[in-house]
């Protein structure tokens, strides 16, 4: 049974987003009155953002179905100073062309989970940059710095960890609390925003911006953390060996986005399902009575439902039979990625680690290559490679004109001559 009786946050309970909540009762009867207007902050430093922004994400939608209004707020201010919280050296200053184009191209997700608009409870795509680079220095320290505590600053995880192993700090770093602080009283003058969410690294720097805002007299400010998300094997989520899990189709194909969740750990499926689909809890209910094989079934649901909500139904479905197709079937799908390779170059010879390396990404490097070459790790056409100097060339293109270059049972790319 619930503690709670509003709709937003028996959703979020019921599915595993609350880790921490600084008023529990005040949010609840906010939410129970549809008076909540919440934001969560996305900095720019990347083309896309990966799946593990997705938890904050739904959180924002869940917050919409359930009657409130949501903020997606784009970092194009704070990003030119760089958030340090949970990162052991400074992050790389991009240029402000760099943090643009990055902005522009991470917005486009959000119309996947959101709708905008400008109704009551549609949600608003803000950016700090239109507030923060136009503050002054000396008014930025009379009104706002003089509220931050450096001793309090000073315990605060982001900074404190830095310190502790006696890595360096930038003074730049130093400020991100303030501007994120500022950022939410900013939203609570703009937008009447009343709480924040975020992971609960984020905690420190949530409750400064309650603080401000009490200091500097607006509304009751609140904040809610979700938890950060490890596999059931500890590792973090969203990081696997060929790097982060991105949501752009661009920079993942929604094949390997599929694939990701369908190589979810028995032990994280139903949790995923709760978190990452809309499902209802019914029926992730029934798929998490399955047992032994028949979990592979509820991670095929999990794979197709977490890619149709990123890259639409018809691509997740795409996806599903193409996987399908490649492991039931064992027929080379046309839909597997492919990488284009002149004629002239397999006429030549193309040596198998530069294929599996350099040409498709399936691994890391050639060194890597030829650890799962001595593995038995990787297979041309469905044949294991047992020798690193082996050439492919024309011989090795099947009738549809392609070359498989398989990883292991779950990664293929086709290789077609142009």
């Amino acid at each position: 049974m619930s503690s709670y009786e509003s709709d937003f946050l028996r959703v979020l309970e019921s599915r595993g987003f609350i880790h921490q909540v600084s008023d529990a009762a005040g949010l609840d009867a906010l939410a129970k009155k549809n008076e909540l207007v919440a934001y969560v902050g996305y900095d720019c430093t990347a083309a896309s953002l990966h799946v593990g922004h997705l938890i904050s994400i739904m959180m924002l939608h869940w917050l919409q179905q359930t009657g409130n209004k949501p903020i997606a707020l784009m970092g194009g201010g704070t990003t030119r100073v760089g958030d340090p919280s949970g990162r052991d050296e400074t992050r790389k200053l991009l240029t402000y062309e760099q943090i643009d184009a990055n902005k522009n191209s991470i917005k486009r997700v959000f119309s996947n989970f959101l709708s905008f608009g400008e109704g009551r409870g549609d949600a608003v795509m803000a950016d700090n940059a239109e507030w923060l680079t136009t503050l002054n220095y000396i008014e930025m320290l009379r009104e706002v710095g003089r509220h931050f505590s450096i001793n309090r600053m000073l315990t605060m995880d982001s900074v404190k960890l830095r310190l502790e192993r006696e890595q360096e700090l930038s003074f730049i770093e130093f400020n991100y609390m303030i501007l994120q602080s500022y950022d939410f009283v900013e939203l609570a003058r703009r937008y009447g925003c009343n709480l924040q969410m975020g992971g609960s690294d984020q905690w420190g720097n949530i409750v400064n911006g309650i603080d401000l805002g009490r200091r500097m007299g607006t509304h009751p400010l609140h904040a809610l953390t979700c938890p950060l998300l490890t596999t059931a094997s500890g590792a973090k989520m969203g990081k696997t060996a060929a790097g982060a899990v991105w949501l752009d189709a661009g920079m993942l194909s929604p094949y390997d986005y599929w694939q990701f969740w369908r190589n979810t750990e028995d032990g994280d499926v139903v949790s995923f399902l709760k978190l990452f689909t809309l499902l209802p809890l019914a029926e992730i209910e029934r798929l998490a009575a399955l047992g032994g094989a028949e979990i592979n079934e509820a991670k095929k649901v999990l794979a197709t439902e977490a890619t149709a909500l990123v890259h639409g139904r018809p691509a997740a479905e795409q996806a599903a039979e193409t996987a399908r197709k490649t492991f039931e079937e064992g027929s080379v799908a046309a839909n597997l990625p492919t990488v284009e390779v002149a004629r002239a170059e397999l006429e030549a010879g193309l040596g198998v680690l530069t294929a599996f390396a350099e040409k498709t990404g399936l691994v890391a490097s050639n060194g890597e290559a030829r650890r799962q070459v001595k593995a038995g790790g990787l297979k041309v056409n469905d044949a294991t490679v047992t020798d690193e100097k082996r050439v492919l060339g024309l011989k090795d293109l099947g009738g549809d004109g392609v070359i498989k270059l398989s990883l292991g049972k779950k990664k293929h790319v086709l290789i077609k001559a142009v």
